[in-house]
């Protein structure tokens, strides 16, 4: 979804109310979007307001065009860090909660230069919440390969049903 960080509309509504300085060369600077719209809870949900209704349209255009495909995939994934704050569960057949321990969390964000993590991290529902709403929980606590396979074994009980 970070296309729409990229689309004329959006460029225009958030350097409208945060300056041109956000998106400098008309490309938003994500990470500074976030200082400024993290800042209040205002600037926060303006922003949440702006972008949730796009990001519901285009997965559901997606969702769409998958399921038109034959042979339809296996599965279609989309990672939602606010999937239950933004109420958007509900147009999925399955959720999963992919935890981690809340001190690898904040460095596994640093490493991608997201800024503004605490701040992020207080719009979140604790990951005890999340996973208690999700249809699955998955701990990340070691390797990416070791993620997959976790992540494939969950794949494997849903196409069970289970």
């Amino acid at each position: 979804m970070h296309e729409l960080y990229e689309d004329p509309r959006v460029v225009t509504e958030v350097t409208t109310r945060f300056g041109e300085g956000v998106a400098p060369g008309g490309l938003i600077d994500r990470s500074r979007l976030a200082e400024l719209a993290f800042a209040t809870g205002e600037g926060r949900g303006w922003l949440e307001g702006l972008i949730w209704p796009l990001v519901g349209e285009r997965m559901s255009r997606w969702r769409t065009g998958l399921e038109s495909l034959d042979p339809a995939p296996r599965a279609a994934v989309v990672e939602v860090p606010l999937l239950f704050e933004s109420g958007m569960e509900r147009v999925f057949d399955s959720t999963i909660s992919v935890l981690a321990d809340e001190s690898v969390r904040h460095q596994r964000a640093a490493a991608r230069g997201h800024r503004a993590v605490n701040e992020r991290a207080a719009r979140q529902l604790s990951q005890e919440e999340k996973a208690a709403r999700s249809t699955y929980v998955v701990a990340n606590d070691g390797d990416v390969a070791a993620l997959e396979a976790k992540l494939s074994r969950v794949l494997d009980k849903i196409e069970a049903g289970e």
